[in-house]
């Protein structure tokens, strides 16, 4: 005999809001969902959605403050030479600096999608934003003596970019949904290298104006204190999965442990963020090490004499900064659009454009990294034609994380994500570069000659790594389709019926906008 259900009309019942248990267990598409039940609880104190303006002014303070937190993390990179000659320090050492600071960020990252997806996201991001501002303007006061002191301020700086890298994605995510959201995420994810190239351009004229490097790194924190005040007053904290469900939200009950193994379980996910980490080691080693190449490929050309004490010349700086910068927003919009034009005919198309854009970057950074020797403009073009390809895929990767995953464990999920990243990608690879450098410059006796082919032989592990990189999204194509299509249906359709059990005495629901009565 089958269970009855008492018929009530959508008008009598309140409005549900949806939970994602934890009991039993719904089977979908080709992995096993460990929140089992997914059915509407009553809940009388209905929340509206956010408006469409205020959801555009929220991303417009989000897109300022991701523009500040990558202008100062490069920065360093954009007076490494300087900070060289202060500090006296060789490649490998003055790498650690990046290392540091990613290596802080990477392990406090799953603290912070921990807790983004269990309290307040507007909060975290403020408390975190607050250690990043104070660490970041201590940084700038270390004198010669107190090397250590400035790698320690380098970790700590990691703490507030963990904090805001890993939640302000999934407030996007919970803003909007459809064309919109993945244009909202390439608007956000464009400030990235818009973001890096203004830290080369500011850092290098800063430094230069004022004749001091310290002054370069007191400049973000001042834009950053605007930021901070913004997002107190004009950035909302919307309910986790509130785009999908008008506003209502989803209620989450797991374990994080829970949570780890539906995302582990999830291949798209795990492919991708192996391409994401391919990606961040690609693009860290370059972003550190090209305005030092180059300028070293000037001095072995003769085009500039070598620098022997600050402020050295910051010309390349400058340049790298532009042609990071343009390169950002060209790669960024054309990936998008490509992802928005081609995604109804060709649903695994997002993770093609990023393995096209890493496989198609290798033979152009190969060839620019050889080319520098003879021609530093030839490898300019190379290398923005190798940055316009790289660029295609930041905002087409974080919409694939938004939409194979659900929306109470996207904040997790950005935080594996970003740890796995770091830890394997640019954690090490601007280090792993200077290692090798300097291995490589011990083997023959110390000309300024060799001083640059030690860096241009160490950079050919990049070209390598993005092909790798390629063939991660090529495998993470076969399986997008069918997990971001099982994500859609435990939020917005009805979930498949669950497989024959034992467990006769409790009534099956589904999520439907009617209830109906079984006789």
């Amino acid at each position: 005999m089958e269970p009855k259900v008492t018929v009530t009309s959508p008008q009598d019942r309140p409005v549900p809001r949806w939970s994602l248990g934890s009991s039993s267990g719904l089977h979908y598409g080709s992995f096993v969902n460990s929140l089992s039940s997914l059915t509407p609880q009553a809940d009388t104190d209905e929340k509206p959605a956010i408006s469409k303006t205020r959801s555009y002014v929220a991303v417009a303070v989000l897109c300022y403050v991701n523009l500040i937190n990558y202008m100062e993390r490069y920065t360093i990179a954009g007076v490494l030479l300087n900070i060289q000659k202060f500090f006296d320090i060789s490649d490998s050492t003055a790498a650690l600096l990046q290392t540091v600071f990613i290596c802080s960020f990477l392990l406090l990252a799953p603290l912070f999608g921990y807790l983004g997806d269990r309290y307040n996201r507007k909060y975290i991001m403020i408390g975190g934003l607050t250690v990043w501002l104070a660490t970041a303007a201590g940084s700038s006061f270390v004198t010669v003596s107190h090397f250590w002191l400035l790698m320690l301020l380098r970790g700590l700086v990691g703490v507030g970019e963990a904090s805001y890298s890993t939640i302000a994605p999934t407030i996007i995510g919970d803003l909007f949904t459809g064309g919109q959201r993945s244009a909202m995420i390439c608007i956000f994810y464009i400030f990235i290298p818009i973001g890096s190239g203004l830290g080369y351009i500011t850092g290098a004229g800063i430094a230069t104006a004022t004749g001091d490097w310290r002054w370069a790194l007191r400049i973000t924190p001042i834009l950053g204190v605007v930021g901070m005040v913004l997002l107190i007053f004009l950035c909302p904290n919307p309910p986790r999965g509130a785009a999908e469900t008008h506003g209502e939200g989803v209620t989450g009950q797991s374990s994080y442990l829970e949570d780890v193994k539906y995302l582990l379980k999830n291949k798209s996910y795990r492919w991708s963020t192996l391409g994401v980490t391919a990606t961040a080691f690609l693009v860290g080693a370059l972003a550190f090490w090209t305005p030092t190449f180059l300028s070293r490929g000037q001095v072995f050309q003769g085009l500039q004499p070598q620098c022997t004490k600050e402020p050295c010349n910051t010309t390349d700086s400058y340049i790298f900064g532009a042609v990071t910068l343009v390169t950002g927003i060209m790669g960024g919009c054309l990936g998008t659009l490509l992802s928005r034009r081609f995604r109804d005919k060709v649903p695994n198309v997002d993770p093609i454009i990023c393995a096209v854009g890493l496989l198609g970057s290798a033979p152009c950074l190969f060839i620019a990294i050889f080319v520098a020797s003879a021609s530093i403009p030839a490898t300019y073009v190379f290398i923005f034609l190798g940055e316009v390809l790289i660029s295609l895929n930041w905002a087409v990767m974080a919409d694939i994380l938004l939409y194979v995953v659900i929306p109470t464990r996207r904040s997790t999920a950005e935080a594996l994500q970003i740890s796995v990243c770091h830890l394997l990608g640019d954690a090490g690879s601007p280090y792993l570069v200077g290692v090798i450098s300097d291995a490589i410059s011990k083997t023959k006796p110390d000309t300024l000659g060799w001083h640059f082919n030690s860096l241009k032989y160490s950079l050919l592990i990049c070209p390598f790594v993005g092909i790798l990189g390629g063939l991660f999204f090529l495998l993470t194509s076969f399986y997008i389709a069918e997990d971001r299509t099982a994500a859609m249906r435990l939020v917005e359709e009805d979930p498949p019926p669950p497989p024959p059990s034992d467990h006769t005495s409790e009534p099956s629901m589904e999520l439907s906008t009617q209830e109906i009565k079984k006789e």
